[in-house]
Parts: C-alpha cells; structure tokens; sequence
C-alpha cells in the first residue's frame, strides 16, 4: 500500500463509524475496490469522509479512482474541493480531466467560480475551456475581463465557451466584439455562439450583426440569428426574417417564422398565411402559432381552412391562434 501509507492520518481523526468500517476497503491495494469504496463512502453524505475523497482526487495511482472521486465530489462547494477539482484538469488521465470538468460545470456558488476564475488563462486550452465552461452559469461579474479577453483566444473552444460567459451575464461592454465575432470568426460554433449573444439586450446596434448572420454559409448560423433577433424584440428585424422564410434550409425558415409572430411583425401576414400552407407540417404549426400573435383577422380565412389540416399538432397550433383571434 506504498501510495497510501501517507495518508492514513486522514481516516485516523474520522469519528464516524461506518466510515471506519469502510477503512480496509478504502485502503486496499486493488483500485476496483477502492473505487466501490468511494461510492458507499460518499453515500453517508459525511463531511468526514470529504478529505478522503480530496485526497484520492489528487494521489491515488488509479486513473478509475481519482475519476471516481472527481464525480462524487460534485455536490461539494468545499472551496478545498473545488481547487483539488481544477487541479484534476490538469491530470494526465482524459477521464480524470473530463470528470472533473463535468462536476466543476455544476458547482453554484459565487465563491466556488472565484476559485475558478484563475484557470481561465492556463497554459492549456483544454483547460481554459473547462474553466470558462464552470464559469457560464455562475454568472460572476469578475469573469467578464476574462472572458473577453477569452474572445481572442487561438483556440475556438476556448472562444465559444468565452462567448457563453458573456452571454450569461449579459455583459452590454461585450455586444461589439460579440458582433465582430458573430460576423467573422473562422469557426461555425463561435460564430453560432456569438449570434445567440447578441440576444442579451434589446439594442438596435446588433442588428447589422444578426441581419449578416442571417446570410451567413452555414445554415445553423442563420438560424440562430433568426431565432435572436425575435429575441431582441425590434420590428426593425422584420423585413431581414421575411426573406429568411425563403431561405434553402426549413430549420431558418421555422425560427424566422416564430420570430415573426414574437415580433408581432404585421407586414408579414401575407407571408405566414403562405407558410400555413407548407408541406412542412412543423413550419405549418409555427405558422399558425404566429399568426395568432400578429392579432391580425385578415388571417382568419386561413386560419379556418386550416382547421382540417392532416396533422393534430398543426390542428391544435390552429386552434390556439383562432382564440387569440376572436
């Protein structure tokens, strides 16, 4: 038990004795059943066993036991947990690195994405992308310097996850370098992100960005510009989303459609009631759904016909719309 002699003080101070009944187990030479060991050990929920786990994380010789310990200790804010987490994604073991991502991801607390925020700027780009990734949805203000600096990685990982950060804080300093990057980046998913972004404030100066977009070559990057600028909420956006009902892909067509009725756009009433008539039953739906939010009873003829259309969820979006309107 060479790699464990050292640590045999940990258990030594732990008062729990069903702890203690786990010992031999948790000490054993075979790394299968240290791992099971480390599952009943997190089962008490104890924070006595919380060093032990630690400490696995960052020592043990078994690539399977410091994965393990990198899943259980998810749950833990521990601010020694989660720098002994980060640590973990520096572990030569790719299982290790991603269990430790994945439980850094769901941590909640502000303190815990402080404790983050230094790995943000780490030599490796796949830490840096775990990093930004655990930062998103903690929304903590002092990443925003980070994260646009993130924007200019050389790695696009690095750069969607940055964009995501921003995102979520809603960071209006980050809309120009976000429209840039919406318009520019080399790589579909940052230009994907970038456009989503932009839906963070309702601001007439991501719109030449969102209308670009919606030219852009890559089909889910238009439809993503179509589905933020119902987002942004300005009819200005609305004859650039008419167009798009004629774009080459239905999954645009769908989003700008939805977008329309969001916008309450009714110079494009003639349009939709077109759309209703489409051999795509989702567009057909969407359709219906948005003409009932245009509020428009030029609509209702259409409205009516459609009321025998082949498929029910189409039925039940006419439905819908024929009550908002009557």
């Amino acid at each position: 038990m060479t790699e464990l002699t050292d640590t045999h003080h940990i258990l030594d101070d732990v008062d729990n004795p069903d702890i203690q009944d786990l010992r031999s187990r948790l000490e054993d030479l075979d790394p299968g059943v240290r791992r099971i060991a480390l599952i009943d050990l997190a089962d008490f929920e104890d924070p006595d066993g919380l060093a032990w786990l630690v400490n696995r994380l960052r020592v043990d010789t078994a690539a399977e036991v410091r994965g393990e310990a990198a899943r259980l200790l998810e749950a833990w804010e521990d601010i020694e947990v989660v720098q002994a987490l980060c640590e973990a994604l520096t572990d030569p073991e790719p299982s290790v690195r991603a269990a430790a991502a994945q439980s850094l991801s769901v941590l909640k607390s502000e303190d815990a994405g402080r404790v983050i925020l230094p790995w943000a700027t780490h030599a490796e780009a796949d830490v840096r992308v775990a990093a930004f990734r655990a930062l998103r949805e903690l929304r903590l203000g002092e990443a925003a310097p980070a994260a646009i600096q993130g924007l200019q990685d050389a790695d696009a990982s690095v750069r969607r996850e940055a964009v995501g950060v921003l995102g979520w804080l809603k960071n209006i300093d980050a809309l120009q370098v976000l429209a840039q990057l919406a318009s520019t980046d080399a790589d579909t998913d940052v230009r994907r992100a970038a456009t989503g972004a932009l839906g963070l404030a309702s601001d007439e100066r991501v719109l030449p960005a969102l209308r670009q977009a919606l030219l852009d070559q890559a089909w889910q990057v238009r439809e993503e510009a179509a589905t933020t600028l119902g987002k942004v909420g300005r009819q200005e956006a609305g004859p650039a989303l008419v167009a798009a009902l004629t774009d080459d892909y239905w999954q645009v067509r769908l989003r700008a459609t939805r977008s329309l009725g969001r916008l309450r756009y009714l110079p494009a009433l003639a349009a939709l009631i077109e759309t209703l008539s489409h051999s795509i039953s989702n567009l057909r739906k969407e359709a219906a759904l948005s003409l009932g939010e245009l509020g428009d009873k030029g609509a209702l003829a259409a409205l009516h016909a459609a009321q025998e259309d082949g498929d029910p969820e189409v039925r039940k979006a006419v439905r819908i719309a024929l009550a908002q309107l009557q």
